[in-house]
């Protein structure tokens, strides 16, 4: 893949990017650093994108691990809790859209890293089999798993 390949595959899911790091971190300057992080991490390793699935899964893929990898790490210097409010608003704030959204985002934080990646993939238009491939289970099981990951945010959500 050529440089303005890879630049345009990388202005085409910048939006993916945003959302996955808006999922799991919680300011705007850690946002940025991880944007930042995540584009040198993709640069590095362009080369090795075999084009044996879609791009976006790759860069998913290259994004959560770098994700999980961060956190990871600032885990064992900090700890902080599970439930705190964050200052992430998707959207203009006044809109009653952007107030479920938000609701909804806050909510999905509250879910584990595996049902938060499962969800967020199917939030951003994964098909349960690409979900299951990347996860590592069967479509089968990806289905029941989304399945219970709304019953959860149904919950998460009806509490709050």
């Amino acid at each position: 893949m050529n440089e303005n390949e890879f630049l345009t595959h990388i202005n085409e899911n910048t939006g993916l990017i945003k959302r996955l790091i808006n999922m799991y971190i919680d300011t705007s300057d850690e946002r940025e650093d991880m944007f930042q992080e995540i584009l040198m991490r993709c640069w590095i390793s362009k080369d090795r994108f075999r084009g044996e699935s879609k791009f976006s899964t790759w860069l998913y893929r290259l994004s959560l691990n770098s994700i999980l990898t961060s956190l990871k790490k600032k885990s064992r210097l900090t700890t902080s809790p599970l439930d705190k409010e964050v200052e992430y608003i998707p959207g203009d704030k006044n809109n009653e859209e952007s107030e479920i959204r938000s609701r909804l985002y806050l909510a999905i934080k509250k879910l584990d890293d595996i049902d938060k990646t499962i969800i967020t993939m199917h939030l951003d238009a994964f098909t349960n089999p690409e979900i299951a491939d990347f996860m590592g289970i069967s479509v089968n099981h990806c289905n029941v798993k989304l399945f219970r990951i709304k019953n959860k945010l149904e919950t998460i959500l009806k509490d709050n």
